[in-house]
């Protein structure tokens, strides 16, 4: 199946919402240090309810340790600053989603990880700047699901 990472996530709310979502699709959930909130916050937990067990997620160190750790897997950046829309991308069972932080987005270090073909972004207007994580996850999320006629599983 999909994994989803966050690249130091900062609102605790956003992140237990992706936690449901990662529980209810499958989707493996990781987690990019530093992150803006303790795993412990109490918004984090309530925006999560009971799907911890269900999801799990895991953390890693700092984008390096994240990108060991799918070396050769396929990764898709989601920027406002991309260029090539989400659904033009014909997604594989592995692919793993990038998304950064809720104030700031992925940083230039960071993208200059993605080929220009691997960076991707949802159309909004152009007056917007830019739509909530949590959503922004779902949008992306599903679409990948969706070519998979919603059947992968985690293996």
């Amino acid at each position: 199946m999909l994994d989803i990472v966050l690249y130091e996530p900062e609102i605790p709310p956003n992140t237990g919402n992706i936690i449901r979502l990662a529980a209810n699709t499958g989707a493996g959930l990781h987690l990019v240090r530093p992150l803006g909130f303790s795993l412990r916050d109490k918004q984090l937990q309530r925006a999560r309810l009971d799907y911890q067990a269900l999801g799990g997620v895991t953390l890693h160190a700092d984008w390096r340790a994240c990108c060991r750790f799918f070396g050769g897997r396929r990764m898709f950046a989601v920027s406002t600053k991309a260029k090539r829309r989400y659904d033009s991308i014909d997604f594989h069972a592995r692919d793993v989603l990038v998304f950064g932080p809720e104030t700031r987005g992925l940083p230039a270090e960071v993208m200059a990880h993605f080929e220009l073909e691997f960076q991707i972004c949802i159309p909004m207007r152009s007056d917007s700047r830019s739509l909530n994580l949590s959503n922004a996850v779902a949008v992306v999320l599903y679409e990948a699901w969706r070519q998979h006629d919603f059947s992968l599983r985690r293996v």
